[in-house]
């Protein structure tokens, strides 16, 4: 294939596909916490990373990383003890972390601004040698986080209450939860971009729950989604001259319309079939996709 062919284009491509793993991966926990912004917030906060980074002209993805990560155990901290004043804290941190960037983007030396854009928006041809050994070294932590972990991270998700009285370490599995997602960012933002790698973690799950009947499923899914789009999105964007980051969330609006057009008759039948088969049983208990339940019962 010609575009094989272009040593930028076999970076951009792998990233694509470490993306497309890694954001569903963490995504899925953070929709079942119902934090699906949550990677909204640490990309605002991971803009102060950007900006250092050229600032002080050291690699803007692992000074992303570092400011990431401390703005998403600040967001945690904040959850705990943050009570009702706790959205102000949210907010100032976000619009914080932003205006971070901006400023520190602005006293980095000329041709910066240029380069913010690609990390904003995503882009294809900027991403080096060093961006791609990064994005390698965090996607494997996330996957070894997600799937090493998933049965204790989807238990406290699904029910703080219930995983510390079992005995999980609750707030540590909480901090690194959030800790994942801040990589995820970073890992995601030279393909997506910081302003829409949120939509890449959370519309793949939500796609994925209109068809998945197990968390397990749902998890594979949204996997399959994420990588699809991302490869899709990354060649659509050489071939047609598009941004990528924009190309691929269209993509992934476009797969959630899709699987959820075709969701709503089957649902309807399954729960006819069920019906018939036991006039006892009430249709709206059938087993909707993103419901609670425990980890036996979605074969995590």
């Amino acid at each position: 294939m010609e575009i094989l062919d272009y040593a930028f284009m076999q970076r951009a491509l792998l990233a694509a596909v470490l993306v497309g793993i890694t954001a569903p991966a963490v995504g899925i926990y953070l929709v079942q916490r119902r934090q699906a912004l949550m990677g909204d917030g640490i990309g605002h906060v991971a803009m102060t990373g950007v900006g250092l980074g050229f600032l002080l002209t050291w690699s803007p993805v692992w000074m992303a990383t570092l400011v990431s990560v401390i703005g998403a155990v600040l967001m945690e901290l904040i959850r705990w003890y943050g009570r009702t004043r706790g959205d102000i804290a949210l907010a100032m941190l976000f619009y914080g972390g932003m205006a971070g960037g901006v400023m520190f983007i602005n006293l980095a030396p000329t041709g910066s601004n240029a380069n913010l854009t690609s990390y904003l928006f995503g882009s294809l041809s900027t991403v080096s040698e060093s961006d791609v050994t990064a994005i390698c070294i965090l996607a494997a932590f996330v996957v070894l986080v997600t799937l090493g972990l998933r049965r204790q991270l989807f238990a406290v998700s699904q029910d703080e209450e219930f995983a510390r009285v079992t005995g999980l370490p609750v707030r540590a599995l909480n901090l690194l939860t959030a800790i994942t997602a801040a990589v995820t960012v970073t890992v995601a933002m030279r393909v997506v971009g910081l302003l829409l790698v949120s939509a890449l973690m959370v519309v793949p799950v939500a796609a994925a729950q209109q068809i998945g009947r197990s968390f397990a499923a749902t998890f594979v899914v949204a996997v399959a989604i994420g990588v699809s789009v991302t490869i899709g999105g990354t060649v659509t964007s050489y071939y047609q001259d598009v941004p990528p980051g924009a190309t691929i969330v269209l993509l992934t609006i476009g797969a959630f319309v899709v699987l959820t057009a075709l969701a709503t008759p089957l649902a309807r039948r399954r729960a006819r079939a069920q019906a018939a088969a036991d006039p006892a049983h009430d249709p709206a208990e059938c087993a909707i996709p993103g419901t609670r339940k425990t980890t036996d019962e979605v074969g995590v």
